[in-house]
């Protein structure tokens, strides 16, 4: 069983950044698919950022393009979401998920098999 944990939310001003980070307990997240989701309260989960196993194929929100990156350090065995530009409307649960195998979809949450338990984010105006 695959553990993922997520660190690095917080709170931010409008306009500033963070980075979020997600660590496996196991040396997986070179070899899965890796997403980043968020849940605002009231409201669904929804797809923030995906990065394939071979890191070559990125995913991004229409929401967060421009905004928000996704990367991975194979070394550090971690997937990172850099967010910058940070509006209110981004504060939410920020949740990491890994997939052992490449999604058909990689927007959907449905397609990922392993969750962590999310790191709170909040962007005061």
């Amino acid at each position: 069983q695959v553990q993922l944990v997520e660190s690095g939310g917080g709170l931010v001003q409008a306009g500033g950044s963070l980075r979020l980070s997600c660590a496996a307990s196991e040396r997986t997240l070179d070899r899965y698919a890796t997403g980043w989701f968020r849940q605002a309260p009231g409201k669904e989960r929804e797809f923030v950022a995906a990065i394939s196993w071979s890191g070559v194929s990125m995913y991004i929100a229409d929401s967060v393009k421009g905004r928000f990156s996704i990367s991975r350090d194979d070394d550090k065995n971690v997937v990172y979401l850099q967010m910058n530009s940070l509006k209110p409307e981004d504060t939410a649960v920020y949740y990491c998920a890994a997939d052992r195998s490449n999604p058909h979809n990689y927007y959907s949450e449905y397609e990922y098999d392993y969750w962590g338990q999310g790191t709170q984010v909040t962007v005061s105006s």
